[in-house]
């Protein structure tokens, strides 16, 4: 099993299928938007973290709320373990194809929330949904957009008990055994019940809990990464030539001749990219379409944003940690190769502390953001009804990844983001004329998103429906 998992897991991340479409949707899409990341970057973050509510728009949770939600399910495992990982498979090089997934994949990433939002709806219930498993059916006439739908709605059902869900509870229990002494299945039982109080309250209670957690966590972090960086500062202009040059010349520690490695740093930088950022995934338009927001491009360009604190900032920062302390040399990966090079850095058991209490909550954060996208998903496929099902099912799975070996888990959790990708891609792709065209229209009105427009408020299944547009 694990041979045939690998062997699918090498195809799907490899040169022929997912690589290519993930790199070339992202730069097809920011050619088609003008390179809308790079210009309306600052505008984004000032409407995220400044003014963050539109009063009055229709939605569920605010624009900061709905960013610290996806924030939540993507600054995780990934930017302590994953960027480990892909540093010790693929060399220091690997980071900087994590960068440019990053750079391009914020163009998918801004696509697939607007499209999030565009398409959204409202269940029996009265809340909103919307994402990838809506929009693909709504936007895209006939069975092939019905089909893209429900293959995402169950790719991303299986992954959220994967990526969101084990593989982080493992994590947990893993470096709090390690650094406390915990046995896994006490931190199993306290991150479970953790989670269940947090569901029962629905995505409003998930958002409270990530908007209050993510920007402290995400502080404390980078700080303790600035302090690593500054007491090693000599060592930072030799950090990042070593990423520059063996992007594109290969010292991966697996070693191998030059093309191989090569091969490594871009299949482990990419696929680690979208471990850790989950652009082009589709993710991350589930919460987006609970924002309230006047339009789809306000939301949009709020959402992007959370490419760039992932990868650009949080990744950054342990990649220069590893890579400038020497730790990446060192025979260890994951979490445990960081942790490392933080205590390389830090004196006495700060670094590993630090390291520890990082993993806690930036995986009991993903935990709750991912259990809403599969919540949102179940409902999809099974109704309103099947929502409380699974929120019960996910909460044990937590305690279940805690306690058990997940060799296999991680492999698996690699091919669900690469098939929810698939669908979700094409479904991008198909949609680049309209996402472009509506795009362009409403920033040539509102080109700094100060003032929306009269008449573009968006609630889903009001206006934009009735005009004939929905």
């Amino acid at each position: 099993m694990t041979d045939w998992l690998n062997a699918v897991d090498g195809f799907i991340w490899g040169p022929f299928l997912l690589i290519p479409l993930l790199l070339g949707t992202g730069i097809y899409l920011t050619i088609r938007l003008g390179g809308l990341q790079f210009l309306k970057l600052i505008p984004a973050l000032r409407l995220a973290f400044i003014k963050r509510t539109e009063f009055g728009a229709a939605g569920d949770i605010s624009h900061y709320q709905a960013l610290a939600t996806a924030l939540a399910a993507t600054v995780g495992v990934g930017n302590i373990a994953g960027v480990a990982t892909a540093i010790h498979l693929g060399g220091p090089g690997a980071v900087f194809w994590m960068w440019l997934t990053a750079l391009f994949g914020m163009a998918a990433k801004y696509s697939e929330a607007f499209m999030g939002v565009r398409f959204r709806t409202t269940d029996a219930r009265g809340q909103i949904s919307g994402g990838p498993q809506w929009y693909l059916k709504r936007a895209i006439p006939g069975g092939l957009g019905l089909v893209l739908s429900i293959a995402f709605a169950v790719f991303a059902i299986l992954a959220s008990f994967g990526i969101g869900n084990m593989t982080q509870s493992n994590t947990v229990a893993a470096v709090v055994d390690d650094q406390f002494g915990v046995t896994p299945w006490i931190s199993g039982l306290v991150l479970m019940v953790f989670t269940g109080l947090v569901l029962i309250g629905g995505i409003k209670s998930i958002a409270r809990v990530t908007s209050a957690v993510v920007p402290s966590m995400i502080i404390l972090y980078v700080v303790a990464a600035l302090v690593v960086l500054v007491l090693n500062i000599g060592a930072i202009p030799d950090a990042f030539a070593m990423i520059f040059t063996d992007a594109f010349t290969g010292t991966a520690a697996a070693g191998g001749f030059l093309g191989a490695a090569i091969a490594q740093a871009i299949q482990f930088g990419v696929a680690r990219g979208i471990f850790s950022n989950e652009s082009g995934l589709g993710s991350a338009a589930i919460a987006a379409a609970a924002a309230k927001t006047q339009h789809p491009v306000r939301q949009g360009l709020v959402s992007m944003t959370q490419t760039f604190i992932d990868t650009i900032i949080v990744v950054t920062m342990t990649a220069l940690v590893i890579v400038s302390t020497g730790a990446w040399q060192s025979d260890n990966s994951g979490a445990t190769m960081t942790s490392e090079a933080f205590s390389e850095g830090l004196p006495g058991e700060w670094g590993s502390l630090i390291v520890t209490l990082a993993v806690v909550f930036f995986a009991s954060s993903t935990v709750l953001g991912w259990a809403y996208y599969g919540e949102r998903c179940a409902q999809r496929l099974f109704g309103t009804k099947s929502i409380i099902v699974y929120r019960v099912v996910f909460t044990l799975i937590v305690f279940v990844g805690a306690t058990t070996e997940l060799a296999t888990v991680w492999t698996f959790s690699d091919i669900m983001n690469g098939l929810m990708a698939l669908p979700n891609l094409v479904g991008l792709l198909i949609c680049s004329g309209l996402i472009a065209r509506e795009t362009k229209a409403y920033l040539r009105r509102d080109p700094d998103l100060l003032n929306p427009p009269p008449g573009s408020t968006l609630d889903g299944i009001g206006e934009w429906e009735s005009s004939g547009r929905g």
